[in-house]
C-alpha cells in the first residue's frame, strides 16, 4: 500500500511540473492550470502516504480522495478537448510539407478532416476510458484496502505475554 501510494503520487507529481513546465513555455493557461490541478493530486496521494507512515488512518481517505480527484480533473479535461474540436485550426496547422505530401499522393485537405475528426475522438476517449479504468481501479483498490489498514493501525501493538516484563533490550527482539 505505501508503495503503491508513494510511487504513484511522485510519479503525478513530477509529470504535473513537467506539465506544467512545457505548459509555460508555450503559453498554455489552460494547460497550466490543468497540471496544477494534477499536481494538486499528486500532493493528495503523498499527504496521504505519509499520515499511514506515521500510522494515521486517515491517510487511506487522503489516497482515494486523490484518485477521484484526478479522475475528475482528467475527464474533464477530455470533455472539454471533445467538445471544442475546430476542424479550421487542425487544417490551419497543416505544415507546407504536409500539404506538399498530400498533393503528391492525390488526397486533398478535406479528405482527411473525417480521419483528422475520428483519430482527436479516439485519442481522447481512449485517455479518458484509460483514465477511468486506472484511477478509477486504484481509487476502489484503496477503498477496499481502508478497513483492514485502519484495524491494523489501530490496533495495540503485541506482546508475548513471556516477555511483558522484560526489558526494553529484550523486546527489540521480538519479530
Amino acid at each position: 500500500m505505501l508503495t503503491v501510494s508513494r510511487l504513484n503520487g511522485w510519479g503525478v507529481a513530477i509529470f504535473a511540473v513537467l506539465g506544467v513546465l512545457v505548459a509555460l513555455v508555450m503559453g498554455d493557461l489552460l494547460g497550466i492550470a490543468i497540471c496544477l490541478f494534477v499536481l494538486a493530486s499528486g500532493w493528495m496521494e503523498i499527504r496521504g502516504n505519509r499520515k499511514l507512515q506515521r500510522r494515521d488512518p486517515d491517510g487511506m481517505k487522503w489516497l482515494v480522495r486523490s484518485q477521484m480527484f484526478l479522475l475528475a480533473v482528467i475527464l474533464a479535461y477530455c470533455a472539454r478537448c471533445l467538445g471544442s474540436f475546430d476542424s479550421d485550426t487542425v487544417m490551419a496547422n497543416l505544415t507546407p510539407d504536409m500539404e506538399a505530401m498530400l498533393k503528391e499522393s492525390g488526397i486533398e485537405k478535406a479528405d482527411i478532416l473525417p480521419l483528422v475528426h475520428k483519430m482527436f475522438f479516439v485519442l481522447y476517449g481512449a485517455v479518458a476510458l484509460t483514465s477511468l479504468l486506472y484511477q478509477g481501479g486504484l481509487a476502489l483498490f484503496y477503498r477496499g484496502k481502508t478497513a483492514r489498514v485502519t484495524e491494523v493501525l489501530t490496533r495495540p501493538p503485541l506482546v508475548p505475554p513471556s516477555r511483558a516484563g522484560a526489558p526494553a533490550s529484550h523486546l527489540s527482539r521480538i519479530g
